[in-house]
């Protein structure tokens, strides 16, 4: 009875040592896990000479000591160095890069005391034939480093990042790297809620955050390179996101995207397939008084074959639309009126973004379009507008112009800059934004652009726009001193409700993910840089994923990003996300607002001018072809022949038996009477001619 009891409890005793790290798992976990090392040993307990062993054998090895205090499988020189060999090709970014801290941190994986789990999951059908360069990373951690390595790892991003975090990723809510409680030792994280202090305490470290950091809320997938999302104000909530491949589509209020697109120009923009490529559809920017014209303005890069003489790549076009009479979610095609076209010669730092001001002026941004001093000397041809921001007044009555030039412009009366110039000096302007509830202290409106410094290509800063200024030699705004490269896609100045902490900062970010906003100190007189935190998915059920390619808002002053995990054009890999306080409700009472549905034009001129465009006191001004009142009377030029009535520009309605735009071509069946009419008189002519030749010999 005595070795019975002796063997139950060996058995016991046994079964709760081979699955006594089940409680050190994660969460929810139902199945036990052995905690082994790479090679099949057990990991060991570290003695305090141990622990500064780095996981290539060599002292200094602090990181991984952080990670793994107590427990560790890098315990011997010998296993190190063969792990350090055999990734000596992966691991050999040694340059003081986001990257390289990344990968020092993934060497510390095979001495996690979970390493052969994280490295050979039974839950990977292709485990056996895995080959164990990378441990299985946590979707967030997976994605961070994907952005951050691809540039200097390629031959191991030869997919995007949805594929690659499919194989190197984990697919549930098992085990993954990092899988341990870990200290931050990266530096200052913006995007991730990664100081964690135990495992145990995920949760409440989460809500500690929620009072630093914000969420952002998945809305939409399946866009195609979606570049800019705005509003039309017209009270509907209705969003319009563009795609750079040359279509605008609807978003709903209820989150439902109209099948028909409200505006497609693909046929005409040229937009670029490869990535750093800008070309293709740039911006639009409804007219303030939209409810009642239904005007609006869109920017887009198309071909040179109009512009057949001169150095260029592309035209940068401007061109103002009307929305459908009938249909509020269609703009009509043949109220398309071209404003301006500028010649530009290379594929980047095109600017283009269109914005109107509380002063009712359309703003309009060119880039430096990457174009030297050598260039304009040996070049003619090169645009005047280049590295500028126009205003115009599209509200003008004149017929014959397309826009007037506000009278207090800065070079409004000067001979050497164009009058449309309101300031210049840029370089590759991003999202610029007017903040339509402040003026500066100068009462001019505040709008703020981020841009790139023309001595330090990678230098960023910030700029606030102001008449005759010229950011060739003006101090910016801010400068920014983030370590990251990446191009500046701008922001907006935050005037939405859901939040009242970020009220009245500028939110802004790159194409990489880094994101920070810029607020006014006390004193009213300064901007200070504070880091945009993000929380993870666990705390806000969803994160960021891809490249930054735009930011909108929505009627409520609400923001919006816009992200793509791929850089071709029709590739549906684009999302949509809401910026959200995590502090409050997503939708507090007192920001809730009526819905109103779109209505058709309302003045008489927009419901009548069928062939032109309505002045703002309400004349129908003609386009070329068209007269009378609304323009409903087709003139031809030249004349229709043969009888015809003109019935559209350049257009006759022909008489029986004639064809052709002016009548000028006859059927077969009257050519041929024609022809032997003919010949019936040259008969009779003939016989005449002989009956008097005879009467006169």
């Amino acid at each position: 009875m005595v070795h019975l009891q002796f063997l139950l409890v060996l058995a016991v005793v046994v079964n709760f040592w081979e699955s006594g790290d089940a409680k050190f798992g994660e969460k929810g976990e139902i199945g036990p896990r052995r905690r082994r090392c790479l090679d099949g040993s057990t990991p060991r307990r570290l003695k305090k000479r141990e622990r500064p062993l780095s996981v290539d054998g060599s002292r200094g090895g602090e990181i991984c000591h952080t990670f793994y205090p107590r427990q560790s499988c890098c315990y011997t020189r010998r296993a190190h160095q063969n792990l350090h060999l055999r990734d000596a090709r992966i691991f050999s970014v040694t340059n003081n890069t986001e990257c390289a801290k990344l990968l020092e941190e993934i060497k510390c994986a095979r001495c996690s005391p979970q390493a052969q789990n994280l490295f050979h999951s039974p839950d990977i059908e292709d485990a056996a034939d895995r080959e164990p360069v990378l441990p299985l990373l946590c979707n967030d951690y997976c994605r961070e480093f994907y952005y951050a390595c691809r540039g200097h790892i390629p031959e191991l991003f030869q997919a995007d990042v949805d594929e690659f975090c499919l194989y190197f990723g984990r697919r549930d809510s098992g085990l993954c790297f990092p899988d341990f409680p870990r200290k931050q030792v990266r530096g200052p994280a913006s995007n991730y809620l990664d100081q964690m202090e135990d495992y145990e305490k995920v949760e409440e470290m989460n809500r500690k955050h929620k009072h630093n950091c914000y969420c952002v809320h998945e809305m939409l997938r399946g866009l195609r390179q979606p570049v800019g999302i705005v509003n039309c104000g017209d009270g509907s909530q209705r969003l319009f996101i563009l795609e750079k491949e040359g279509f605008v589509r609807i978003l709903t209020p209820d989150m439902e995207l109209i099948k028909e697109p409200f505006l497609d120009i693909h046929k005409l923009v040229q937009n670029g397939i490869k990535g750093g490529d800008e070309r293709g559809l740039l911006s639009l920017a409804f007219h303030p008084n939209y409810k009642k014209n239904g005007k609006l303005y869109v920017s887009y890069t198309t071909n040179q074959e109009r512009w057949a003489i001169g150095p260029h790549d592309h035209i940068l076009r401007v061109v103002e639309y009307t929305v459908s009479r009938k249909n509020p979610s269609q703009v009509d095609p043949r109220t398309k009126r071209v404003f301006i076209e500028v010649a530009e010669l290379h594929r980047k730092h095109l600017g283009g973004q269109l914005l109107f001001g509380p002063d009712g002026f359309l703003h309009i941004f060119f880039g430096d379009g990457m174009i030297t001093l050598d260039d304009m000397e040996e070049m003619d041809g090169l645009s005047d507008f280049t590295g500028s921001v126009l205003r115009v007044d599209v509200d003008t009555d004149c017929c014959s112009a397309p826009y007037a030039i506000p009278r207090n412009n800065p070079y409004f009366n000067s001979t050497n800059q164009p009058p449309e110039i309101f300031a210049h000096g840029l370089h590759n302007p991003g999202r610029c934004a007017v903040d339509k509830g402040q003026i500066d202290i100068n009462g001019s409106l505040l709008i703020l652009c981020s841009d790139s410094s023309s001595k330090n290509a990678t230098a960023r800063r910030i700029l606030q726009i102001s008449k005759g200024k010229d950011y060739e030699n003006e101090p910016s705004l801010f400068e920014l001193k983030s370590s990251s490269s990446a191009p500046l896609v701008g922001g907006f100045i935050y005037r939405g409700c859901q939040s009242r902490r970020l009220y009245g900062s500028y939110v802004f970010g790159d194409r990489n993910g880094h994101f920070g906003t810029l607020q006014k100190t006390a004193t009213g007189k300064h901007w200070q840089e504070k880091a945009l935190c993000f929380g993870s998915r666990s705390s806000c059920q969803s994160s960021l994923t891809g490249h930054i390619l735009g930011f909108g808002e929505d009627e409520l002053g609400e923001m919006y990003i816009l992200t793509s995990s791929k850089s071709m054009t029709q590739s549906h890999s684009g999302k949509l996300y809401k910026l959200i306080d995590p502090k409050r409700h997503q939708v507090p009472e007192e920001c809730k607002r009526q819905v109103q549905s779109p209505q058709p034009l309302l003045t008489e001129c927009s419901r009548l001018c069928k062939n032109g465009h309505c002045t703002p006191t309400g004349q129908c001004c003609c386009s070329p072809g068209w007269e009378g009142d609304f323009c409903r009377v087709a003139k031809c030029e030249p004349a229709c022949r043969h009888g015809g009535v003109c019935f559209k520009p350049n257009k006759c309605l022909c008489k029986k038996g004639y064809s052709g735009t002016q009548c000028e071509q006859m059927d077969r069946t009257i050519r041929k009477e024609n022809e032997e009419g003919i010949l019936d008189q040259l008969v009779d002519m003939t016989t005449y001619l002989l009956d008097l030749t005879s009467y006169i010999v």
